[in-house]
């Protein structure tokens, strides 16, 4: 795939950012590519200035400038589109954003000449239901998570999973998270690390009450659905971190698979590695 539009954003308010964002406007312009900026950067770079919402339908490429946070704003409204998304990584850990700084035009120039490693990763939806009628709806790249807002009690909820009733529980909360997300939240809340190419749901619950009860593993075709049974005041549905809406006792939360989000990758790195450098694991690989 010949790649000749490519659009940029960038994690907010971040001069370093900024600055790296007009040197690759400039140097992308010089070889011959159209860019598209996200709108929130017509102060950064002078070039197509487009909506983040519709920039998946204009170019081939999206180039993020930030760190896991920027990429997951920018994966959740490229779910279901073919567009391969590249991260640079300006954060701390970086497990999405896959590419150093210092390698940012190197990569790209291999990138724009076809030499290009994509991963395929799955989404989330959420809705959320109250007395019949539904509430919200939104997405995830990374996690769903259900959980006591700004109140120190725990609530309490139960998950169906096909229909069929699993648990009743008293927690901080629930994290379902996607292979992407199981090295995120969940990984905190002592879920497992799932492989992006097994298609499959962590449910890990937060803090819970139940000494017994553990993070399970299930099918991502499967329908699950969350109801609050108690808690004290508001809870909370955050989509990737964010406050997506406000509960109260008696709402539902379905949770479905969504659409899938294509993120560019290092031709020489694999999986493994990335935990290997993300997670400071010991030993090598025996080549040397």
């Amino acid at each position: 795939m010949e790649i000749k539009k490519i659009g940029i954003t960038i994690k907010p308010n971040d001069e370093r950012a900024s600055a790296l964002a007009s040197e690759l406007c400039v140097w992308l312009k010089e070889r011959g590519r159209k860019v598209f900026a996200d709108q929130k950067m017509s102060d950064t770079c002078k070039c197509n200035s487009t909506p983040l919402e519709k920039m998946a339908e204009k170019i081939d490429l999206m180039i993020v400038l930030g760190g896991d946070g920027t990429l997951l704003t920018v994966g959740r409204r490229f779910i279901g589109s073919d567009t391969p998304i590249m991260g640079i990584n300006l954060g701390r850990l970086g497990f999405l954003t896959d590419t150093p700084i210092g390698s940012m035009f190197d990569v790209v120039e291999e990138v724009l000449v076809g030499n290009i490693k994509t991963r395929h990763h799955f989404g989330l939806k959420a809705e959320t239901w109250r007395d019949g009628k539904r509430l919200s709806c939104g997405f995830a790249m990374n996690d769903v998570v259900l959980q006591r807002n700004d109140h120190p009690r725990m609530i309490e909820f139960e998950m169906s999973v096909r229909d069929q009733f699993v648990f009743r529980l008293r927690a901080d909360g629930l994290v379902l998270a996607t292979p992407a997300g199981s090295t995120a939240y969940a990984l905190s809340a002592g879920g497992p690390i799932v492989h992006p190419e097994v298609d499959a749901i962590t449910v890990a619950p937060i803090c819970p009450h139940i000494l017994s009860n553990r993070p399970i593993v299930v099918p991502a075709n499967d329908k699950i659905e969350l109801t609050l049974l108690d808690s004290p005041n508001m809870a909370a549905l955050n989509l990737d971190g964010q406050v997506h809406s406000e509960l109260q006792s008696g709402d539902r939360i379905c949770v479905e698979k969504a659409g899938y989000i294509t993120l560019v990758y290092l031709p020489d790195r694999h999986y493994y590695d990335t935990l290997r450098s993300k997670l400071h694991w010991a030993g090598h690989d025996g080549s040397s």
